[in-house]
């Protein structure tokens, strides 16, 4: 069983939207994701990158995944327009994942799943095995889901660490 080495919130309180990530248009999806990993990795190593050696995974945990882009992908190809080529790079959660890894030079495995269960539950199970196998010393859980409308409801992330290895 791993620990919590740091946690954050996007929202925490006094904050507004995240800050726009260059390289992904429309959906807040991605800006939530990389300003909660941003501020729960700055409050384990301070400014990034990572100290060197870190071997750190990254695990994105979504039901849904990007709904906006999504959205706005079926209603213009339904409307017969061409859709934009960063919506094909941003279409997949594990763009930003390995946006969000590249910036901290975390050298870990890169991991997005959609939960069957409790999301936090099956987030912290997948990062014990890549700690427990030894895949990764610490592992940063980042957790987002968003309203059926495509609002953001909020991101987690919480970076785990002190696991037993093999």
């Amino acid at each position: 069983m791993s620990a919590v080495l740091a946690e954050a919130r996007w929202p925490e309180p006094g904050d507004g939207p995240p800050p726009a990530l260059p390289g992904f248009v429309h959906s807040p999806f991605h800006p939530l994701v990389a300003a909660v990993a941003d501020r729960c990795l700055t409050r384990r190593y301070g400014p990034r990158p990572a100290p060197a050696g870190t071997r750190c995974a990254l695990v994105l945990v979504s039901a849904a995944g990007d709904r906006p882009s999504g959205a706005h992908v079926r209603a213009t190809v339904a409307a017969g327009g061409r859709v934009g080529p960063l919506f094909f790079f941003q279409s997949v959660p594990n763009s930003v994942a390995g946006h969000v890894a590249a910036r901290w030079e975390l050298d870990g495995p890169v991991v997005c799943l959609s939960p069957t269960g409790d999301p936090r539950a099956d987030g912290t199970a997948e990062a014990d095995l890549l700690l427990y196998d030894g895949d990764a010393d610490e592992a940063l859980l980042v957790l987002i889901e968003e309203a059926p409308d495509g609002a953001p409801t909020g991101a987690v992330a919480v970076l785990l660490g002190g696991g037993t290895r093999q």
